[in-house]
């Protein structure tokens, strides 16, 4: 198989996943009618229209029909045994560091966001 050839197999395989990358994404339809949706975590309430980020970093927007929400955040983080990692809800951050030092930064691979 020349390069070229499995250059664009690999192009097409990674295409094929755009769509997992919305795995931690989730629906809530509305009633016929409705005109505010209720954020699952917060119990706040937001107008048909509105778009809003969530005290978990949870990215939500609310349409006539439907609430879908995101989250903001990766729901996995991949990192060697001696790290840690550290979520920051206020800023919707996080860091992954050496368990013994936070100033030490650790290699890591995040799913989800």
């Amino acid at each position: 198989m020349s390069v070229l050839k499995r250059s664009v197999f690999v192009g097409l395989v990674l295409f094929a996943l755009i769509p997992l990358n919305d795995a931690a994404c989730s629906m809530t339809m509305l009633k016929r009618g409705a005109t505010h949706c209720q954020d699952i975590m917060d119990k706040t309430w937001h107008p048909v229209g509105s778009s809003w980020t969530n005290g978990k970093c949870v990215q939500c927007t609310c349409s006539a029909s439907a609430m879908s929400c995101c989250d903001g955040l990766p729901s996995s983080v991949h990192f060697t045994e001696d790290c840690i990692v550290e979520y920051n809800y206020e800023t919707c951050t996080y860091k992954v560091f050496k368990r013994n030092d936070r100033n030490s930064p650790c290699s890591h691979g995040a799913v989800g966001k």
